[in-house]
């Protein structure tokens, strides 16, 4: 059975991990920050192609998955758009919904993944998407997967609060399971952590960050 988030609630619906006493998202604008990052960082949605597949740190609402998808739809790609997610503590659909209320957009395309959600699906197909959320420590789950991604979101609570999402031999294996030319973008610029992704053969560079943050970290599989 999946281990479960454990949440508090900030005003405007957002999510806030007690054990990592981290928000889920940025408090400016959640999917304004998805796409700033996660697909501006990668060069989305200007890279995507039949058969595209994106792979990520840290699911939390999906709202990234949901921005990706709102992209994807809107670029007019054939077929499905494939998108892998690694979450250790996966949160309850109605506390999903909850979060993803401060968003219209995106909540206008949730509901079948709600659904699905809802049942204890952790693979579905939505409308254009091909998801899968593999729970567990990535740092286990993610070496035994089989799969290469074309981009990568590196979204786990921040270094200081998660520093297993951060190390440097997860990090090497986001490389080895990146296809060539592939890309990674992340909203922290933690030194350590740009290093690390140097350390496993990605090109990184430093781009301007969201909101408060002043960068953050695009990287290309050298």
């Amino acid at each position: 059975m999946d281990q479960t988030a454990d949440l508090d609630w900030l005003a405007g619906g957002v999510p806030v991990s007690r054990r990592f006493d981290d928000p889920y998202f940025s408090l400016a604008d959640g999917l304004a920050e998805a796409r700033h990052v996660f697909l501006a960082g990668n060069g989305l949605p200007a890279r995507f192609r039949p058969g595209f597949h994106i792979a990520e740190l840290g699911f939390g609402t999906g709202l990234n998955m949901l921005a990706a998808l709102i992209a994807w739809r809107a670029a007019g790609v054939a077929g499905p758009l494939r998108f892998t997610s690694f979450e250790a503590f996966p949160m309850a659909a109605p506390d999903i919904a909850r979060a993803l209320a401060a968003f219209p957009e995106a909540e206008a395309v949730a509901g079948p993944f709600l659904a699905a959600w809802g049942q204890g699906a952790r693979r579905f197909s939505i409308g254009g998407l091909e998801a899968e959320v593999i729970a567990g420590d990535a740092r286990e789950t993610l070496p035994a997967w089989g799969g290469r991604a074309d981009a990568w979101f590196l979204d786990g609570f921040a270094p200081a609060r998660n520093p297993e999402l951060w190390e440097p031999a997860l990090l090497h294996a986001v490389a080895g399971h990146t296809a060539p030319g592939g890309t990674a973008a992340s909203y922290t610029a933690a030194g350590a952590v740009r290093r690390a992704l140097a350390q496993a053969g990605f090109a990184v560079t430093r781009a301007p960050g969201f909101g408060r943050k002043r960068h953050m970290t695009c990287a290309t599989l050298a």
